[in-house]
């Protein structure tokens, strides 16, 4: 089942400070049916920044994207929810450079995503759906990620501090559908240590005990603990048993994996495209994720050129060469194809075996022996014709007619002892017997022909 587009139903207003300036900003998602995720800066002429990895320009206590000197960040907990909802279609207005932190998780905007609603998009999604074992290892940091084989995303995020209050744990999402309750209330988190450093050099104006999980490693003396309570406005500070301050319980007792699950969900999010596998990452963080994503951009990059049918020959095919020749009128030395794999109402796939003792190979050429460009086109069109005489009951009845063919590419020679196996896709619904389709011929993974034709089938006259 092939995935749609989705943009929200109808507009989506929060507001809230942001983390590291302390200033009130105001987002509003607009439905849109192009142009992917968009961040606009309202504060500066509409600017324009699309939420891409090519975008990235800094991943330093989050994650933030840019173009010219307009820039966006902490859009993490923003992505992860649009993306775990399916939405790739949005345009986020901004009217200050950061996101509103909000809680320190996306619980309130993932809430205020489902209540607006989806739209459904005429577009398919981008996905890519890992075949094999994929391997990446973050050179800067350590961070490793492991994609093995899955039909839908699923995420396990493990993390290691060497810290005694924030033990190894880990955090699974094993289907997208649970991110509302599994993964969109956890908050972001730090030590003390840390924060002591940011409030000293004025970094994280927004930060507070409302919005972020403060663990404690260290015992705190009389002087620092009052002076945290005035910085925090909350006199009975204080580190729990948890070894967290005081401000609340954990949600739950790994709350930070699965914040940083939540954070690899947003941060993959800028890659544009779904990917349909299992996604292990150990010590994530903002860095190694946008080197990460980096990489998986080429992968989809390749995932996005022709790829060659996988058919197994020791299975049996759906036509033989007697089931061809009850579809097909041709008949040897022009009959092109041996077997059909694969058929449905908008696609075939058939295959030529070519070898020495073709008719052609004594002309074309002695001592050099080359398929004929015209006869990969006619191969082509033949098993084209499979897919078109297939809707009709009766297809003895009918003969097939070339009618336009357009786009032909030859890539690579066809030579004895190849293999063709020939791909072809409708552009359109078959109407009247006219047949408009797409074709890839490949030899091995390689495309070595292609072209765009269109054919009609029309039934014998009878004496």
């Amino acid at each position: 089942m092939k995935l749609k587009q989705k943009t929200v139903n109808q507009i989506i207003k929060l507001s809230g400070i942001g983390l590291h300036t302390g200033a009130q900003v105001n987002v509003v998602i607009h439905p849109a049916e192009t142009g992917g995720l968009l961040f606009v800066r309202t504060d500066l002429n509409n600017a324009e920044i699309p939420a891409t990895v090519a975008n990235i320009t800094s991943t330093s206590r989050g994650t933030t994207i840019g173009v010219g000197d307009a820039t966006v960040s902490t859009i993490e907990h923003w992505m992860a929810s649009l993306a775990a909802v399916g939405v790739t279609q949005a345009r986020i207005e901004i009217d200050g450079p950061e996101c509103p932190i909000l809680d320190g998780s996306s619980m309130a905007i993932t809430a205020a995503i489902n209540e607006a609603g989806l739209k459904e998009l005429e577009n398919e999604a981008s996905v890519l759906t890992i075949d094999s074992n994929v391997e990446y290892k973050d050179e800067e940091t350590g961070a490793e990620y492991i994609i093995i084989p899955s039909e839908q995303p699923r995420f396990t995020v493990m993390i290691d501090y060497n810290s005694k209050v924030l033990p190894p744990q880990h955090a699974v999402l094993n289907s997208l559908a649970d991110f509302e309750t599994e993964i969109a209330p956890n908050r972001t988190f730090c030590f003390l240590h840390e924060l002591e450093l940011l409030l000293e050099h004025n970094l994280i104006q927004g930060g507070g005990l409302d919005n972020a999980v403060v663990f404690v490693e260290h015992s705190m003396d009389d002087a620092k603990q009052a002076k945290l309570a005035v910085t925090f406005n909350q006199p009975d500070l204080r580190a729990t048993s948890a070894g967290v301050l005081n401000n609340t319980e954990l949600r739950f007792v790994n709350e930070p994996a699965r914040h940083k699950l939540l954070d690899l969900i947003g941060d993959m999010a800028l890659i544009g495209t779904r990917v349909n596998g299992h996604i292990i990452a150990t010590k994530p963080g903002h860095g190694s994720n946008s080197r990460f994503n980096k990489f998986l951009s080429g992968l989809v990059k390749e995932n996005g050129k022709p790829q060659a049918p996988k058919i197994d020959f020791n299975q049996e095919p759906i036509l033989d060469i007697n089931g061809i020749m009850a579809k097909l009128p041709h008949r040897p030395p022009f009959l092109f194809i041996d077997k059909i794999y694969e058929l449905s109402d908008t696609h075939v796939v058939g295959v030529k075996n070519v070898t020495m003792n073709e008719y052609f190979f004594e002309g074309h050429f002695p001592g050099a022996p080359v398929m004929p460009g015209v006869l990969q086109i006619e191969a082509m069109a033949q098993v084209g014709g499979i897919l078109v005489l297939s809707t009709v009951p009766d297809p003895e009845n009918y003969l097939t007619y070339f009618l336009k063919i357009d786009g032909v590419k030859f890539r690579k020679m066809v030579m004895p002892g190849d293999t063709i196996v020939f791909k072809l896709e409708l552009l359109s619904p078959i109407r009247r017997g006219l047949c408009h389709m797409k074709g890839i011929a490949y030899v091995g993974n390689n495309p070595v022909m292609e072209a765009e034709m269109m054919a009609q089938i029309v039934k014998r006259e009878t004496e």
